[in-house]
C-alpha cells in the first residue's frame, strides 16, 4: 500500500472560504421557500456551476477543476454547515465517475466539457427499483439488443432530480438473471439523453416527501437508444456502479458532517444565549453534556470521513472505510439534530430557525443511499468474517 497522509485541521481553507461566500447569498428563507414549495434550487445550483464547485471531479483536460475527493467532500460539507443542501446537484459529482472512469474517450469528450460548463446536467441516476429495493442484482428493468439501438422497459423509483436533467445514468439487465453465472453478471449501465425521449417512451412522476429532495419514480416503455449510450462493456454494469459508490458515501459522509456542524453551532449559541431560572441553560449538566458528546461524536466520524477520501485519492481500496463513513458520519449528524432540537425545545418547531428543516434532511441518510443495517452486514460478512445475513 501506498503511504498515505491524511492532512487534519481546517483543510481547504480557501475552499471553504469562496463556498461560504455563495451561501451567505442563500440564507435560510430561501431554503425555507424552497422546501414549502417544493421547488428545486435552480439560483443556488447555477451558482455552484458557475463558480466551477460542481465540476470540482472532473479532470482539467475535460473542462473540470480536477480536485481530489476530500476536495468535494469538504464543498458539500460547507454548504450542509452553512443551512443549506447539496443535495440538488451533489450527483452531478460522483455519476460523471462512470463515464471517466469506464466510459470510452468519444464518450468522455463528448459530454464531460458540457457537463463541467453547466451545459448539460447529469443528476439523475436510476437504479433502485419498487420490488429489489437494495438488493440491485434482482432488478428488472430490461435492456435488449437489437441492432445499433438498444429497448428498454422496466421502473424505477426514488430516482431523484429526473426532472431536473438532461442526461441520466441507468442500470438495467441486458442477460437474465437465470442466464448468468453470478447475480452480480448480466447488468450493464448507460448514459440516457433524457431530452430525446420524455414524454413518450419515458414517464417522470415526481413523488411527494418528507423532504425537498426532487426525487421521483420512472417509467420506461418500449424507450429506444443508441447502442453507442452503454458505457463500458456490457454486463459489467454492477462492478461500474460499486467502484462508483466510495466516492458517493464521502461525498454524503461530508454532507452529513456539515449538518452535524449546523447542529452543534445552533445548539452551543441557544445554549450561552437562553436565560432561564437565573442563568444561561448552558451551565446546565443536562444541556452542556449532550451537545459537548455530539461534538465528540462529530469529530471522531470526520476522521473516518478523512481516511476514506485519502484512501480513494491514492487509488487504494475504500469500500470498508467509505461504508463506515457515511454510517458514523449520518449518525453524527442525527444525533447532533436531536440535541439541538432538544436544546432548542418548543423554538426547534418554528420554521424561522430551520432546525426542524435540517433535522427532517438529516434522518434521510440514515436510509439513503444505503440503510445503517446493509452497511452493519457488510462490515460482519466482508471485514469480521461472519457468516452471510442475507
Amino acid at each position: 500500500m501506498n503511504e498515505i497522509s491524511i492532512p487534519l485541521g481546517r483543510d481547504y481553507a480557501d475552499i471553504r472560504d469562496v463556498v461560504d461566500k455563495i451561501c451567505a447569498n442563500f440564507p435560510g428563507e430561501y431554503w425555507r421557500k424552497m422546501d414549502e414549495e417544493g421547488a428545486y434550487p435552480e439560483a443556488f445550483v447555477h451558482a455552484l456551476t458557475e463558480s466551477g464547485f460542481l465540476s470540482a471531479l472532473i479532470p482539467e483536460e475535460y473542462g473540470g477543476v480536477g480536485l481530489p475527493l476530500r476536495a468535494a467532500a469538504v464543498i458539500v460539507e460547507t454548504i450542509h454547515a452553512s443551512g443549506g443542501s447539496a443535495s440538488a446537484c451533489h450527483a452531478q459529482m460522483y455519476i460523471m465517475g462512470a463515464i471517466l472512469r469506464h466510459g470510452s474517450e468519444e464518450q468522455k469528450q463528448k459530454y464531460l466539457p458540457r457537463i463541467a460548463s453547466g451545459e448539460l446536467r447529469l443528476q439523475a441516476f436510476a437504479v433502485t427499483e419498487p420490488i429489489s429495493g437494495s438488493d440491485t442484482t434482482s432488478l428488472r428493468t430490461r435492456a435488449v439488443r437489437q441492432g445499433d439501438k438498444y429497448i428498454i422497459n422496466g421502473q424505477k423509483v426514488w430516482t431523484s432530480r429526473a426532472l431536473q436533467s438532461d442526461l441520466m445514468l441507468l442500470l438495467a439487465r441486458t442477460t437474465p438473471l437465470s442466464e448468468v453465472p453470478k447475480p452480480t453478471d448480466g447488468l450493464s449501465i448507460f448514459l440516457v439523453d433524457m431530452r430525446d425521449v420524455v414524454g413518450h417512451s419515458m414517464e417522470i412522476h415526481p413523488i411527494d416527501t418528507m423532504i425537498n429532495h426532487n426525487t421521483t419514480e420512472v417509467f420506461f416503455d418500449n424507450m429506444e437508444i443508441p447502442a453507442d449510450a452503454l458505457i463500458g462493456e456490457e454486463g459489467k454494469g454492477f462492478r461500474y456502479v460499486m467502484s462508483g459508490m466510495n466516492a458517493e458515501r464521502v461525498i454524503i459522509a461530508g454532507e452529513s458532517l456539515g449538518d452535524a456542524r449546523f447542529f452543534i453551532e445552533k445548539s452551543t449559541a441557544y445554549a450561552n444565549e437562553r436565560k432561564i431560572f437565573g442563568g444561561a441553560i448552558g451551565k446546565n449538566q443536562g444541556v452542556q453534556f449532550p451537545i459537548a458528546r455530539a461534538y465528540a461524536e462529530t469529530e471522531a466520524a470526520e476522521l473516518m470521513a478523512r481516511k476514506a477520501a485519502a484512501l480513494f485519492d491514492a487509488g487504494e481500496p475504500c469500500g470498508a472505510e467509505a461504508n463506515i463513513a457515511k454510517m458514523l458520519c449520518a449518525e453524527a449528524a442525527w444525533n447532533a439534530g436531536e440535541v439541538c432540537m432538544q436544546t432548542h425545545g418548543g423554538f426547534a418547531f418554528a420554521r424561522e430557525y430551520d432546525i426542524e428543516r435540517k433535522w427532517r434532511e438529516a434522518r434521510l441518510y440514515l436510509i439513503a443511499p444505503i440503510s445503517t443495517n446493509m452497511i452493519l452486514s457488510y462490515i460482519g460478512q466482508h471485514i469480521l468474517g461472519m457468516p452471510k445475513s442475507y
